[in-house]
């Protein structure tokens, strides 16, 4: 059986196996004259006398600009078709740039069309030389830059509405963090309390919280937790953890059953195909009559262990060992741990945010962790509630953009008293 040599398309061949339909525009290009490619090419170009003066420009351009072919060729230079910035940036840098160089690529300049019009263009030159290695003109070719700048002006557009609505972004994140946190510490009487809020990020909102409030006379409450992850999600926890923790410790202030509580609120509520926990620790703090300080039971549903700086300068943390996820399961374990403050004496509660940063000075990437955390506490006990958590906020700072998640700091201390703060 032979076989019938087509072009692909089941045409028949035309000379050298090409089809007829394809031949055609090949020998068209080939009749292309060149200075029909010149006068019509995508692009304009012209030539100039080393003073500037146009010698030859093609029909590309003055179609552009609007000028004929004599109202520009020996009348005048490339500067004259600048705009007013334009010919002040060619004098002092384009030109200059060409003289040294031999050759200037890419710049971005504006031509005065016939009409008053203002055509954005992209010019690169080139000097040409003599066989003696003399200049004796320069060639230059432009292209038509109008769609670019529509399009840089356009993105420029989206780029501002972008920043401004990141900015009202911030904004609505920093009033709705702030509602989430109170807006002052209560005072009570024979204590120290300090808190510090440091945000990570201003694009999202944290799920850090805390709180100090009073409950029956003579006792007061204290919770300080971690929702788990960021955002809007985050937040609708955070609000419902901080109004369950204080409703339920007026209901009944037993720590371990104040985090019971919530535990149930948030594994009925969030117990589907996206679960939501936290971490917290609650206190409940009451004045020991005895020995002049506070009696603290602590309950912890996962959260980090609190510090306990005392007054002859050790520090360690206070076991709170097993205590599990609040809103996980149905039956979470609580732990809870039972000291007394005394003159002197300052508990510092935390988030993770603080121990999972990283430190900007290890080349490993690692964690500050717990063991430094404790050394710094060693480091700074003794100390008072103002001045641990002013100590963590300059260590936060040391970390720069290492911290990322937001750290909560509550710390109560008792103040010592000296002969003249009685008299």
């Amino acid at each position: 059986m032979s076989r019938t040599s087509d072009g692909g398309n089941g045409e028949p061949p035309g000379p050298g196996g090409r089809p007829d339909d394809e031949q055609a525009a090949f020998s068209a290009l080939l009749e292309d004259s060149a200075e029909d490619l010149y006068e019509h090419a995508p692009c304009g170009y012209l030539s100039t006398l080393l003073d500037g003066t146009i010698a030859k420009i093609n029909m590309t351009l003055l179609d552009w600009l609007g000028y004929a072919h004599d109202e520009l060729v020996g009348r005048k230079s490339f500067s004259d078709l600048l705009t007013v910035g334009g010919r002040l940036y060619h004098e002092t840098h384009f030109g200059p740039l060409l003289r040294m160089q031999g050759e200037v690529r890419g710049v971005a300049l504006e031509l005065k069309a016939a009409d008053g019009r203002r055509l954005p263009v992209l010019v690169t030159s080139t000097v040409k030389t003599g066989g003696d290695g003399q200049p004796l003109l320069i060639r230059t070719t432009v292209f038509d830059a109008r769609d670019r700048r529509a399009y840089e002006t356009e993105l420029l557009r989206a780029r501002e509405q972008a920043e401004r609505e990141r900015a009202e972004l911030q904004r609505l994140n920093a009033v709705l963090q702030q509602t989430l946190l109170p807006p002052a510490l209560v005072s009570v009487p024979g204590l120290e309390v300090a808190a510090h809020y440091h945000i990570a990020s201003t694009d999202m909102v944290g799920g850090d919280f805390y709180d100090l409030f009073p409950l029956a006379a003579g006792t007061w409450g204290l919770f300080l937790g971690d929702v788990c992850g960021k955002g809007a999600a985050a937040a609708a926890i955070t609000s419902l953890a901080r109004y369950t923790l204080r409703a339920a410790a007026v209901y009944d202030p037993d720590p371990a059953a104040v985090l019971r509580n919530l535990n149930t609120v948030l594994n009925h509520e969030y117990n589907g195909d996206d679960p939501r926990f936290c971490t917290v620790i609650f206190g409940l703090l009451t004045p020991d009559a005895e020995g002049g300080g506070f009696r603290v039971t602590l309950a912890s549903g996962g959260h980090p262990p609190a510090l306990l700086l005392r007054a002859d300068g050790s520090a360690d943390y206070l076991p709170t060992p097993g205590g599990q996820l609040v809103g996980v399961l149905p039956d979470a374990h609580i732990a809870t741990t039972t000291i007394c403050l005394a003159a002197g004496d300052t508990l510092l509660l935390y988030t993770d945010g603080l121990t999972e940063a990283h430190t900007a000075s290890n080349s490993e990437d690692e964690r500050y962790g717990d063991e430094a955390l404790l050394d710094f506490a060693q480091a700074l006990a003794p100390t008072t509630a103002p001045g641990a958590v002013a100590a963590i906020r300059d260590l936060l700072d040391t970390f720069g953009t290492g911290v990322d998640d937001d750290t909560a700091v509550l710390a109560i201390s008792v103040p010592v008293h000296t002969g003249d703060d009685h008299d």
